[in-house]
């Protein structure tokens, strides 16, 4: 892998249709991604948005730690590509999250998250130098015109809406090289080592401005809480099973964990915090989603052709 330089991705090392294990991993990872939406906005209620990246990325190393296999050897001439694993999936996007929700709401995140698939779907026909098809072409565009649809209203709302969506499809961008980077890490040494690596370096970009936020941030019991399932959950455990997926099924494919993750999102920022949607917005995330689906369909038939 390092002989081709540190931006790369490979095939996933599976061309079969998804099997039990490779469902269970993808339902797993976008249920768990789908709630961190809600998690993040209530630990904002207390937390400086600094304090909420450092917290979630530090609890999601700490559980990692606790693996021994985590801590498997791991070649010198690799930690340049780790690392930009740790900044492409974690410290940066991670940082731009909690601070686009102090601008928009959990719903409207989740559903611009839902672009990740087709940022991933993208980024890999460049990496890996091949044209798209054509159904995966259509697929592109109808994803772009559903994250162009999500966008609309937040952009009508003022000047911090723009913003804060402007912040959410920087790291969706994010999220299409970092999937795309992790697939053959995980294909060499596993999910465990690579993420706990990746999120060690997270852990030291992130802890200045979590500083920062310290002193901003109320201290109690339910965002702590909140916090914690984030960084368990959300950043450690959905972390790890969406790479092990990755590099079994390719990125493309294992990134429709979207399909999931957009509609509960939008359910449970409804349901706990009252949001409300727009509806051209709804619409959008369904067509955002129907994009990803179209291009995961064009890597599942050019694959098994």
């Amino acid at each position: 892998m390092t002989k081709h330089g540190i931006l790369t991705t490979t095939e996933g090392t599976s061309k079969d249709a998804f099997g039990a294990a490779d469902w269970g991993l993808l339902i797993f990872s976008g249920v768990t991604w789908g709630s961190s939406f809600l998690f993040m906005a209530e630990a904002l209620e207390s937390f400086h948005p600094g304090m909420v990246t450092f917290l979630r990325v530090l609890f999601g190393f700490l559980t990692l730690s606790l693996f021994p296999s985590s801590r498997a050897k791991f070649d010198r001439a690799d930690w340049p590509s780790v690392a930009l694993l740790g900044v492409t999936w974690m410290a940066f996007p991670l940082t731009l999250f909690p601070l686009a929700e102090l601008r928009v709401s959990s719903a409207v995140a989740g559903m611009i998250n839902g672009g990740a698939a087709v940022a991933v779907a993208a980024v890999a026909t460049v990496l890996l130098r091949r044209l798209p098809g054509r159904i995966q072409m259509v697929g592109l565009g109808v994803g772009f015109l559903g994250l162009t649809m999500v966008s609309i209203p937040s952009f009508g709302a003022g000047a911090s809406s723009t913003i804060g969506v402007v912040m959410l499809l920087v790291a969706v961008i994010f999220y299409g090289f970092a999937f795309n980077l992790a697939v053959p890490l995980q294909q060499k040494y596993g999910a465990l080592p690579v993420l706990w690596r990746a999120l060690m370096v997270s852990v030291v970009l992130t802890a200045p401005y979590g500083l920062v936020g310290w002193s901003a941030s109320t201290w109690s019991v339910e965002p702590v809480l909140n916090l914690l399932a984030l960084g368990v959950g959300g950043t450690a455990l959905a972390f790890v099973a969406a790479t092990k997926l990755a590099g079994r099924v390719g990125s493309s494919r294992a990134s429709v964990a979207s399909y999931v993750t957009t509609p509960l999102a939008i359910t449970l920022g409804v349901l706990f915090r009252g949001e409300s949607v727009a509806a051209l917005a709804i619409v959008g995330a369904v067509t955002t989603v129907s994009g990803a689906f179209l291009t995961s369909r064009t890597e599942i038939r050019s694959r098994n052709a």
